[in-house]
């Protein structure tokens, strides 16, 4: 039987942007595939007791259902996960995903949303509820560039509300990009990766979306303002 190792400084230099995003899939296929990779989490524990090198680092919804280590088939000390609800970009995100790259070394970044997202639906029915408003606000101009569906655009409307969501996710990955110098610099630069993502709840499976993706030397795509 074979045990995954805990990833360390040398291991996560040898990772190239490509190579971690197809970790990830690799990862999801088995998480999908029930065939989880075996792991001796209290080594990891202690392998990481005095530093971390993960490979990647994954924006995604404070939704129970959504956690990235499981989706992803990882273990501790393979990726920095960044939750909160809808996966929104803000500046604290922003510094966060700054640190994993530009000083911890990770890799790649996914934005990962997810089918059935309740920040969505709220955003799309245009809830007011204490702090969650701002939140919400974040998700909006989703809503109103979703210009497809003309009828029953509300939480009520399965396709408005993963046209909304799909549209949330790409803008995200936009605003990174254009928000964040450091990490425009590094993925113009080779050094890091960037893609969006849909994480469908009834099935397992991680969609990525591949007109989202910035790789390596891939020139990084025209961005227009975006408002978060």
């Amino acid at each position: 039987m074979t045990i995954m190792k805990t990833l360390n400084k040398a291991s996560q230099a040898s990772i190239t942007p490509k190579k971690a995003l197809e970790l990830l899939q690799a990862g999801n296929t088995r998480f999908v595939e029930n065939l989880r990779l075996n792991r001796n989490l209290l080594q990891m524990v202690n392998d990481t007791s005095d530093g971390q090198w993960p490979m990647a680092a994954i924006v995604s919804c404070m939704d129970s259902r959504t956690s990235a280590e499981l989706i992803f088939d990882q273990g501790l000390g393979d990726i920095f996960s960044i939750r909160l609800a809808g996966a929104v970009i803000s500046d604290n995100v922003l510094g966060s995903l700054e640190y994993a790259c530009k000083v911890a070394g990770s890799k790649f970044i996914v934005v990962l949303g997810h089918t059935k997202c309740g920040a969505i639906k709220g955003a799309c029915d245009a809830i007011e509820l204490g702090n969650l408003t701002g939140l919400l606000n974040k998700i909006s101009p989703a809503v109103f560039a979703e210009k497809t569906i003309k009828e029953e655009r509300n939480s009520h409307n399965p396709d408005f509300v993963e046209a909304v969501n799909n549209i949330h996710v790409e803008r995200s990955v936009q605003a990174i990009i254009q928000q964040s110098n450091i990490l425009r610099d590094m993925i113009q630069k080779g050094e890091i990766g960037i893609i969006g993502a849909i994480y469908d709840v009834e099935t397992g499976v991680v969609t990525f979306m591949e007109h989202t993706l910035n790789l390596e030397n891939n020139k990084t795509q025209e961005v227009t303002a975006v408002a978060v």
